[in-house]
């Protein structure tokens, strides 16, 4: 069952979003909303500007000795058109809170640096991180969207792959055939299904969208690490959320599923007002920090 704050929260952002902005699509009206919307991190944390495999970005973790704190590439959301890294801190400090070392970098966003501009600079990132040892992946939207690109290109590429990737909301097919994509456009919050079709272009600047790296429901999942997937019953991106999951589970990938009630898009931003994002994100941690330790285990034994 939703909180009653999850309502609430539900309404404010259709009137705050959707009205006026769901039906926009000039990139830079968009950014000037998104810019000045401000979701203040968790307290006791360190931010530290910093570049990851020539990735501009911040480090953000909790005070104190860094010992032992897993790794974690957060890759925010945006529609690959808008936000940043700064904006993303409620979340990206929630992991750290929850004892993890977190880079999220700024990748390059559309139309100035189309696809697969953003791809690149995730899977830059990962490189440079993943050379350190295990390490987790997460992303929301558009950045689940580039999580599992990276996924897709670490194997091409010969990289390591996480240890387990947490997607919140991710889009999954830029081709748009989810069922979602149209029966929830009066219910989605924060998008029209029409305008979000208008994006993809500015994005793909004519490349395929049912390239894998773009659409990655198109990719061959087997060998995936175990993911967990948390998305809203009434959002657009619903079923590319569940088709994902469908498909992970019939490649043999352990899959972590939720589909929270009411909550609009992007939900875990509103970590100090909904329960549901912090049950989001704890859940969220907690399956990544776990994953962690079971990747260690056998290098342990090893050692031992």
């Amino acid at each position: 069952m939703a909180s009653l704050r999850a309502h609430v929260y539900d309404l404010a952002v259709r009137l705050a979003v959707k009205a006026r902005l769901g039906g926009e699509v000039d990139v830079a009206a968009i950014r000037r909303a998104f810019d000045r919307a401000t979701f203040p991190p968790p307290p006791g944390l360190r931010v530290t500007p910093g570049e990851l495999g020539g990735v501009p970005g911040e480090w953000i973790e909790a005070e104190g000795p860094r010992r032992d704190r897993p790794a974690l590439l957060y890759l925010h959301g945006g529609g690959f058109i808008a936000c940043s890294a700064r904006m993303y801190r409620p979340v990206t400090g929630r992991f750290a809170r929850a004892g993890f070392r977190v880079f999220a970098p700024d990748y390059r966003l559309a139309p100035e640096h189309p696809f697969p501009a953003g791809v690149e600079d995730a899977t830059a990132a990962w490189r440079a991180l993943a050379a350190a040892g295990p390490a987790a992946l997460a992303g929301d939207s558009a950045g689940g969207n580039l999580a599992l690109a990276v996924m897709v290109e670490a194997r091409r590429l010969g990289l390591p792959l996480p240890a387990a990737a947490a997607l919140f909301s991710p889009a999954t097919d830029l081709v748009g055939r989810s069922a979602s994509f149209r029966t929830n456009g009066r219910r989605d919050a924060m998008f029209r299904p029409e305008a979000l079709s208008r994006l993809v272009p500015i994005y793909l600047a004519g490349a395929d969208p049912a390239d894998p790296r773009a659409s990655p429901i198109e990719a061959d999942l087997a060998g995936f690490p175990p993911l967990l997937i948390h998305v809203g019953t009434r959002e657009i991106l619903r079923d590319d959320s569940l088709r994902l999951a469908e498909r992970a589970r019939a490649a043999g990938v352990p899959v972590t599923l939720a589909v929270f009630p009411v909550v609009p898009h992007a939900w875990q931003l509103a970590d100090r007002v909904l329960p549901e994002a912090r049950r989001s994100l704890m859940e969220a941690a907690l399956f990544l920090r776990r994953s962690l330790q079971q990747a260690a285990r056998p290098g342990t034994e090893d050692a031992a």
